[in-house]
């Protein structure tokens, strides 16, 4: 890890809910962002030489997500703790606003209505970043992904049926893509890379972070498990493509 000319350390900071953490994965080193910072070359070889470690050597790196993470501790609670740290963020990707929804599963009114603060909050989080971040350095901020893979069947995982749930996430997923090009951040299209691996590709709801098909990414029904901590990576690594990072050194 390099430091900046103040001395600071600079870094790579993941923020947000679990999409980004490494539990569910597997643990420590396992999640989309940790795979970002450094890939498990035996877990993913063709991925070798492909991450931050390699590209940008001189970042440390900064596990701020957290499981059941919001926009509310987002605000409240990691960036605080950014903020304080002293560190300089050269690279950020965020992904949140899942959990603000699913605080009113089944009540689409209510639904929608907290969809309008998440983005909202996500602007004020965005803004407070760029106080921190320099301007050609990126913010990337992940869409929300769907483990009925577009089909709303909620009950087959054991969950109440709420048939407008796809529709609130679109709406979800419209507003991040909004706010993030307002704000001059890039998106990751997380939801678009998972379409297939929820529902069609099997059970959603298995509680294995490693199961045997690789082309379910789900475990818990709303966790990315190990292969889908691959494809978070993949989505942040494209969209950091977009902003002219390098692909490999």
């Amino acid at each position: 890890m390099t430091r900046s000319k103040t001395g600071a350390a600079q870094v790579y900071v993941a923020l947000g809910d679990s999409i980004s953490i490494d539990v569910y994965a597997g643990g420590p080193g396992r999640g989309g962002a940790s795979l970002l910072a450094r890939n498990r070359d035996r877990d993913f070889p063709h991925w070798r030489g492909r991450d931050l470690a390699t590209t940008r050597p001189e970042l440390g790196f900064g596990l701020l997500a957290t499981d059941g993470g919001t926009t509310a501790s987002l605000l409240d609670v990691q960036l605080p703790r950014l903020e304080s740290s002293g560190a300089v963020p050269r690279v950020v990707t965020l992904t949140v606003g899942g959990n603000d929804v699913l605080g009113a599963y089944g009540d689409t009114r209510r639904a929608l209505e907290i969809v309008g603060v998440v983005g909202a909050r996500v602007g004020l989080a965005l803004e407070r970043l760029h106080a921190l971040v320099a301007p050609q350095d990126p913010i990337v901020v992940g869409t929300v992904y769907d483990p009925s893979d577009g089909t709303g069947e909620a009950w087959r995982v054991g969950l109440a049926p709420w048939p407008d749930v796809v529709e609130v996430l679109a709406e979800l997923n419209r507003t991040l893509r909004v706010v993030a090009g307002e704000h001059g951040a890039v998106v990751a299209d997380i939801h678009g890379r998972f379409l297939g691996h929820g529902l069609q590709a099997g059970n959603p709801g298995q509680g294995k972070a490693r199961p045997r098909d690789r082309a379910l990414w789900y475990c818990q029904i709303i966790e990315p498990n190990a292969w889908g901590a691959d494809a978070v990576r993949a989505a942040f690594w494209e969209a950091l493509q977009e902003q002219g990072e390098p692909d490999e050194r």
